[in-house]
């Protein structure tokens, strides 16, 4: 079998979205990637958590095509594709359709920063990119979906995937993204744990403002980057 290892760490991330319950029944997905072959590994379509084992996980090349695997792959695998080829600095995706974080997405709102738990992983809100039109969304969908993020990130000056690992898909749900698959879906917890956080902010105060740029990249750095401070390393 290829890739044991990979299979293994991306069969552990999608096993972590059920644990955390950003998922139910067959919903989500997390990938992985490996560099060097130019294969992604991704879940099954349609095949319940409970049983799923690393063989099942589906290993195909950059063009989408089967490279090994019984199964078909996940439903959103050009999606995935799509961000590693935009973020090269990437090796694991995840996609849920999360509570909290599907709701900023539904209304088309970004996730604001208001706080220190948000700024400690997102260094700024968490975007929200355009709606597909109805061409995108009648042609490849699913491909068009990764080029409005790709779009998203290229267009802003200084929005980094690598400081803003998580992105709201407009009337859809969260992507989230990292160095490996399990670091996508601990940012997929994270998320869905900030969304929460900014509902409630908001309904206690309509008008909060947000974390201040000062204590913002605080938090950040302190977890990200040379000179960070945070844990033993």
């Amino acid at each position: 079998m290829l890739l044991e290892e990979l299979r293994q760490q991306v069969l552990n991330a999608n096993l972590e979205l059920v644990h955390a319950g950003l998922v139910l029944y067959t919903f989500g997905n997390a990938s992985g990637i490996d560099r060097k072959q130019g294969l992604v590994a991704i879940k099954p379509s349609g095949v319940p958590y409970e049983t799923m084992q690393p063989s099942d996980i589906v290993l195909t090349d950059l063009d989408g095509k089967i490279v090994e695997g019984d199964l078909k792959p996940s439903s959103d695998l050009d999606t995935h594709i799509v961000l590693y080829k935009c973020f090269p600095a990437i090796g694991g995706v995840v996609h849920t359709h999360s509570t909290y974080a599907t709701s900023w997405a539904q209304a088309g709102r970004p996730i604001p920063a208001f706080g220190t738990t948000h700024a400690d992983y997102f260094r700024g809100p968490v975007p929200v990119t355009d709606p597909l039109s109805d061409e995108e969304i009648k042609g490849d969908y699913v491909l068009n979906t990764g080029l409005a993020i790709g779009r998203l990130f290229e267009g802003r000056d200084g929005l980094d995937p690598m400081a803003t690992p998580a992105v709201l898909v407009a009337g859809h749900a969260p992507f989230t993204w990292g160095p490996t698959p399990a670091d996508a879906a601990h940012t997929a917890v994270v998320l869905e744990t900030v969304a929460r956080m900014a509902i409630l902010t908001l309904s206690i105060n309509p008008e909060c403002a947000g974390v201040s740029k000062a204590l913002l990249d605080r938090h950040y750095f302190r977890k990200h980057g040379p000179k960070a401070t945070y844990g033993q390393g």
